[in-house]
């Protein structure tokens, strides 16, 4: 069971007392999390697939709500949005993470509608390795999109260069890094491009989960293969979320928002992303896809944990409501925010807490 807790994230699994033998190994060790008035008095195994994305958060829940719930092992394998969503369908697992919500073809093959919970907010970093260039650069929204459309193929193209004065770039192709698996992150980063104007439609470029990437593009699966992948070759970009780049130093670009400012991701910028507010849970993707505030990170995404309405099993569905409430809790937020995820507003919050409600007793 051990052998599930990796540090590639391809899957977590904590349960009894290898949580912390794990910890001990892989130095995950946190402060107990949370007490529940009332214990899940029988074994409970719970299992989660999907994003990598939200991997390192689902990491850290499952860490502390293991510490305060010995008698619940929870694992969840990070195989991207597209396989755990994939396996849901098929009745594979208890809950799914994504990084998009359930289309209405993919909610059409369930008995029931699925509870769609938003767990928290991250940020699509435009991460890069340069030769020669060791500061940060600025991108325009229509270059970054001629970038991963395949129109611009120069790292010394005249549009890049008027954008960073100073700078010295080389001259050398353009290596795009892009997801090799069926993934939120692409769906996510690609419903932006599309949002930000005409120019990626007019490449007949797509929107989705996969897509085709122009010739020469270099794949990886899972953020954190992208992100190594990036740190690896000289001349790459590519999209990947803030914590993986982060994790590898890797330099992110200051991306031009919709206002024109150009803003690099933080907590405050992406933040700032979240300011519109929605009537329900359907329309918060479309919220973020080209936020407006002077001072937003342009490419935000919420990150989801679907549910079935019901499960056979009476303590498995106790378990995974209380797993859910208290993912939507102010401390389990917090952790989200270490690990450099936004938390949720009240209202979004208010909107899950709403969703979970659906979940029959």
């Amino acid at each position: 069971m051990i052998n599930a807790v990796i540090p590639q994230l391809t899957s977590l699994h904590l349960s009894g007392n290898l949580l912390t033998l794990a910890l001990f190994l892989f130095g995950l060790s946190g402060t107990a999390g949370w007490t529940q008035s009332v214990q899940t008095s029988q074994p409970v195994s719970l299992h989660g697939a999907g994003s990598t994305f939200a991997a390192p958060f689902y990491r850290k829940l499952i860490e502390e709500y293991g510490v305060a719930h010995p008698n619940v092992s929870i694992s969840y394998d990070a195989v991207g949005s597209g396989e755990g969503v994939k396996r849901f369908l098929a009745d594979a697992v208890d809950f799914a993470g994504s990084d998009e919500i359930l289309t209405q073809s993919e909610s059409a093959k369930l008995r029931e509608a699925a509870l769609m919970l938003p767990i928290t907010v991250g940020m699509i970093a435009l991460a890069y390795n340069i030769p020669g260039v060791t500061t940060e650069i600025k991108l325009p929204r229509d270059v970054y999109v001629d970038i991963f459309a395949g129109t611009i193929q120069q790292w010394d193209d005249p549009r890049i260069k008027a954008a960073n004065p100073g700078l010295a770039f080389p001259h050398r192709d353009i290596a795009i890094v892009a997801r090799q698996d069926s993934s939120g992150t692409t769906a996510a980063f690609t419903k932006h491009l599309a949002a930000i104007g005409p120019g990626w439609g007019a490449k007949s470029m797509g929107v989705g989960k996969v897509i085709d990437w122009p010739k020469g593009t270099m794949f990886a699966s899972g953020n954190e293969g992208v992100a190594g992948r990036i740190k690896i070759s000289e001349g790459s970009i590519g999209y990947v979320e803030y914590w993986f780049a982060q994790r590898l130093g890797l330099r992110m670009a200051a991306l031009q928002n919709k206002a024109g400012s150009y803003i690099t991701p933080t907590a405050n910028s992406g933040e700032q992303a979240l300011s519109g507010r929605v009537a329900e849970v359907r329309e918060l993707d479309a919220s973020v896809a080209d936020p407006a505030a002077p001072g937003a990170y342009p490419i935000t995404t919420y990150s989801w944990m679907f549910l079935y309405p019901r499960y056979a099993d009476r303590a498995k569905g106790k378990a995974i409501r209380d797993l859910a409430q208290w993912t939507l809790s102010q401390q389990a937020q917090n952790y989200g925010a270490q690990l450099g995820y936004l938390p949720l507003s009240a209202d979004v919050t208010a909107l899950g807490a709403q969703a979970l409600a659906g979940l029959s007793h």
